[in-house]
Parts: structure tokens; C-alpha cells; sequence
């Protein structure tokens, strides 16, 4: 079997591509042409005054994977909102993606950009508090200074671009568009997640879904068990390339 490409998609504002560096893609690039990389506006990428809706994110990738001359079709590993990213590639290049791993992802159904901008929204110490609960177990594991540069890059993303409105204007997916991802998913879902019900609609949507609940975990499940995480993800991945 040949070495299948793998790329993985971080998630929103406190993200950058370095929580996949450190938990999952290199163990993957064992077996696998991986690729990471930063959404616009987050990491080392630019940031844009506007652009940020879900399709100009999804156009970033296509454009990325035609730099890179990746034609073959593609495994998309996305961690919350880069699932949502990873299942709209998904939707509006069909033959580009050979399988899709979501790890306890949102997806873009009615509502779901209301909920996000509230929460992005938040000020002061209700914002702090916010990030705190959601990032906690990946702050935990670096220094003041690098969570302050985070926090620093978070809020110019949030009130320095149109990423809000971008985000509210972002089309929505319903369940029955979901019926058009044919490929293979498996959906990892923290079994204390506040999204665990619009996974299990989602993983109920698609076609060929495996759904997978990790007990004890929040939304936050790469971090709070990241050994289950790594070990379930590559071995889906050797299962889907051996064919099994």
C-alpha cells in the first residue's frame, strides 16, 4: 500500500497547528505524509482584516494542497472547529478526501455560528473565565509568557478582524446535506462534551460513520486524553489503509 496523506486542522482563536505537533501527527508521519498547518490569522499565518468565513477557510486549503501538488485524495484529521472545516472540505471536494477524522467537532447547522460568536464575544472576566474552562488542560502545558502571547493573538483575531461576522454570514450545513460525505469518519466525542448531542446527530447523518464516545472528557479530549486520542486515530488510519 502506498503512504496515504494526512492533514490535520487545528481549531479556533486559542489553536495554532502545534497541539497536533505535540500529540498526534508525529506518530502518524510514521506510516504517513503528514501536514500541518495554521489557519489564516492564527499561528505563524497572516492575519487578514477580513476573510474568515468557513469558505474562504476551505478555500485556504484547497489552494494549499494545490501549492503543495497533493492530488491524490486526502485524510482530514480536525480537532472542533477544525472538524467543521474538515467535513465542509469534505462536502465541497468530494473526490479530494479519502476519510475524515473529527475530533469532538462542531458542524454548521442552524444556530451553531450564533452559539460560537456569544461565546467569542464574551469580555472581561467572563471571557477569562470562558477560556480557562475550554483551554485549561492545553494551557497547562505552557509557560505564562507563551499563554499570554496566545491570549495577545486570540484577542487581536476576535476584535482586530471580521472573524465574528465572518462567522455569522458562514453558510449552514443541514442533516441532509450530510448524506453527500460518502467517504469513512470516525467521530471522537468527550463523553462529557457540551456538543456530545450535535455529534452523535452528526455521526448519525453521515453515511459511513464510526462514532466513538471517550469517557471522562469534555470538549477538551485531545488534551484530558490524548494517549486514547493518538492511539484510536492511528489506528484508524492503518485500518483505512490496509482496507480493513
Amino acid at each position: 500500500m502506498g503512504s496515504p496523506v494526512v492533514v490535520f486542522v487545528h481549531g479556533l482563536v486559542m489553536d495554532n497547528l502545534s497541539s497536533w505537533y505535540f500529540t498526534v501527527a508525529n506518530p502518524v508521519a510514521r506510516f504517513a505524509s503528514v501536514l500541518l498547518y495554521d489557519l489564516r490569522g492564527h499561528g505563524r499565518s497572516e492575519r487578514p482584516e477580513t476573510g474568515y468565513q468557513v469558505t474562504d477557510m476551505v478555500a485556504d486549503l484547497k489552494g494549499m494542497l494545490d501549492v503543495e501538488e497533493i492530488d491524490e485524495p486526502i485524510h482530514l484529521v480536525g480537532n472542533s472547529f477544525g472538524g467543521l472545516l474538515a467535513l465542509a472540505f469534505a462536502l465541497e471536494h468530494p473526490s479530494r478526501v479519502a476519510g475524515l477524522i473529527l475530533v469532538d467537532a462542531h458542524w454548521s447547522e442552524q444556530g451553531w455560528a450564533d452559539e460560537m460568536v456569544r461565546t467569542l464575544g464574551l469580555q472581561g472576566a467572563e471571557r477569562d473565565q470562558k477560556i480557562l474552562e475550554s483551554f485549561q488542560d492545553w494551557l497547562g502545558r505552557h509557560s505564562g509568557r507563551k499563554r499570554n502571547r496566545l491570549a495577545k493573538n486570540a484577542e487581536a483575531l476576535v476584535y482586530g478582524t471580521s472573524l465574528l461576522a465572518d462567522l455569522e454570514a458562514s453558510p449552514t450545513v443541514d442533516e441532509a446535506r450530510l448524506m453527500e460525505v460518502q467517504c469513512p469518519v470516525l467521530a471522537l466525542y468527550g463523553e462529557h462534551s457540551d456538543i456530545r448531542q450535535r455529534g452523535e446527530r452528526l455521526a448519525a447523518a453521515l453515511p459511513q460513520c464510526t462514532l466513538r464516545v471517550v469517557e471522562g472528557c469534555t470538549h477538551s479530549i485531545l488534551w484530558e486524553a490524548t494517549e486514547k486520542v493518538r492511539s484510536t486515530i492511528v489506528n484508524w488510519l492503518k485500518e483505512q489503509r490496509e482496507g480493513v
